[in-house]
């Protein structure tokens, strides 16, 4: 039983400990980024050669290390997207009232390196492992593109919970090709398959005639199990990031930030509206760098508390006495 429980514990602690170490590096400052995705990038090569060199290890270590392998590789891919590195040539919302395949197409285009990079990995994989009797990596690699997948498209078609805490503040704009609906007719048929998917590892593992294939089976059949979870997360009552609030920390942070900075950004846009310079009544040069309209310049310019030291204006009265006469220069009558 040892040769099933210790593989199953093995992939669940992995599985747990490199999506919060995921989630924790998207959401460090932007400036941090490229030896963020350098590092990750360093560590892939490493994973590739380990692919490579366990490629012909069908020991109980093989099993482990070509898991491992498969797992980092993956992790790249999730990394180098999170970070905004590597996405698609589409970076902008998607436009209101578009559905269809016109919705899809653009949502295609939103991730499309991304997916490029993941087809150039998965082929790199079947390279190093061809003709090889231990293919753990690839196979696990492949798995969690599958379990993916699923999830991208019953995102986009529309679940309950659309988990946007994983979202850093620069994917924002992904939000708005996802949907939220209690149910879509493809997350049925996704549970279904991946179900009985982990049924055939599991009974796989159980009826392995050697070490290695117990333990890859073991592996592979909990992270099919775990990802059938996170499906089920979609459109339960519950929050799956809940799971790594220790992780998530850098991404409240780094929310919090661009929040006050868009609302310091709109505090300034709206008081250098206040004196902008006009010209025969059109906007000056200047006066373009903050381009509202009259009503808005009004309406700003209405807020506005005069002070002592505005010049223009006359001192304000005090709250007893006579009236003030404007037309001297604010001095009393």
């Amino acid at each position: 039983m040892t040769e099933h429980l210790h593989p199953a514990l093995y992939a669940l602690a992995v599985w747990w400990i490199s999506t919060g170490a995921i989630l924790f590096m998207t959401g460090l400052p932007r400036r941090r980024v490229p030896w963020t995705v350098g590092g990750g990038t360093v560590v892939l090569g490493a994973a590739l050669v380990g692919v490579a060199a366990t490629a012909g290890d069908v020991t109980m270590i093989g099993a482990y290390a070509a898991f491992t392998c498969g797992l980092v590789a993956w992790g790249w891919q999730e990394l180098s997207f999170y970070t905004g590195v590597v996405t698609g040539p589409c970076r902008r919302e998607c436009p209101a009232g578009l559905s269809g395949w016109q919705r899809f197409r653009l949502g295609v285009a939103v991730t499309l390196w991304h997916e490029l990079a993941i087809i150039a990995t998965a082929a790199a994989l079947v390279a190093l492992t061809w003709g090889q009797p231990n293919k753990l990596g690839l196979y696990t690699f492949l798995l969690l593109w599958a379990m993916r997948a699923s999830a991208k498209l019953n995102v986009f078609l529309g679940v309950r919970n659309l988990s946007e805490g994983f979202l850093p503040a620069h994917l924002g704009y992904l939000m708005s090709f996802f949907r939220r609906r209690r149910m879509n007719a493809l997350f049925p048929v996704s549970v279904t398959a991946a179900t009985a998917l982990a049924v055939l590892l599991g009974e796989a593992a159980l009826k392995a005639a050697t070490g290695f294939e117990a333990a890859g089976f073991a592996m592979l059949a909990t992270l099919t199990a775990l990802g059938v979870l996170e499906h089920w997360f979609m459109v339960l009552p519950l929050r799956i990031d809940a799971l790594w609030r220790w992780s998530m920390r850098a991404h409240e942070r780094a929310r919090q930030d661009a929040e006050a900075g868009a609302g310091d950004a709109a505090t300034a846009g709206e008081s250098e509206s206040d004196d902008v310079p006009l010209e025969g009544g059109r906007r000056t040069a200047e006066g373009a760098r903050a381009p509202q309209s009259a009503a808005r310049i009004r309406e700003a310019a209405r807020r506005r508390s005069p002070s002592r030291n505005d010049s223009r204006l006359p001192p304000r009265p005090p709250a007893t006495g006579r009236p003030w006469d404007v037309s001297r220069k604010g001095s009393p009558r």
